[in-house]
């Protein structure tokens, strides 16, 4: 995002390429030893997450990417050729951008992944049974290399949108738990793409909706999670 000085059409994609290609390698790695060895992904994923969370803080101090004439770790600031444009620029109260047209072509990509193709089916195949799929001919080991890769390159190209939109440059913790929210927008949509654009609507307006709620009206936006957490465990129930 800061290192490139080419035009937009080239710096934009680049950009969430690069999310995009960085989290499916790093995710692929859970992949390969939930193949090999059995190991589970939920586990390995959350200690690769503390792994990821580390080398940020060590590369946001690395001259290369730290900005000038800062002590802490912050990123340099990203080139507006590679900005996800805000709708609503001059109004600081609303940060929506077109990482929200993003998020909605990766649904769509997904659906269509999922549901219209063959791949897609011995996703799905795997992930009722995996040993129904082995016996069927399946190559359960790439398929969970695949799987998980490609789930990586969605966390990515989530991450970028961070980036590249309302924040403009990394610092220490700057995905604020947002890829453990994605949890419970899966469990919401019912794990369909469908299901999970309204999930995620719907935890954004909450999120949104909670900050002008504790300034208009002094009630704690701790609500907002005490409420979220009630619809995952009916939904769970």
């Amino acid at each position: 995002g800061f290192s490139l000085h080419v035009p937009v059409w080239i710096h934009l994609p680049l950009a969430l390429l690069g999310g995009i290609v960085g989290g499916a390698i790093y995710a692929g790695f859970a992949g390969l030893l939930r193949a090999k060895t059995g190991a589970h992904e939920v586990i390995t994923t959350i200690m690769l997450n503390w792994i990821a969370y580390r080398f940020i803080d060590w590369a946001l101090t690395v001259d290369f990417i730290q900005a000038q004439g800062r002590e802490d770790s912050i990123s340099k600031d990203v080139l507006p050729t590679a900005m996800l444009t805000r709708f609503l620029p001059n109004d600081p109260r609303v940060r929506l951008h077109i990482g929200i047209l993003v998020a909605l072509a990766a649904a769509a990509f997904t659906f269509w992944l999922l549901y219209r193709t063959t791949v897609g089916y011995q996703f799905r195949a795997l992930g009722h049974n995996p040993d129904g799929a082995h016996y069927a001919g399946m190559n359960v080991t790439w398929l969970y290399v695949l799987v998980m890769a490609i789930s990586g390159a969605m966390a990515g190209l989530a991450g970028a949108t961070q980036i590249l939109g309302p924040l403009g440059r990394a610092t220490p913790g700057y995905s604020a738990g947002i890829g453990f929210d994605a949890i419970a927008l899966a469990l919401l949509g019912r794990s369909h793409p469908i299901g999970v654009v309204f999930a995620g609507l719907l935890f954004g307006a909450l999120e949104a909706g909670g900050r002008q709620m504790q300034v208009d009206t002094n009630v704690s936006i701790d609500l907002i999670q005490v409420v979220q957490a009630l619809i995952v465990v009916f939904i769970a129930a």
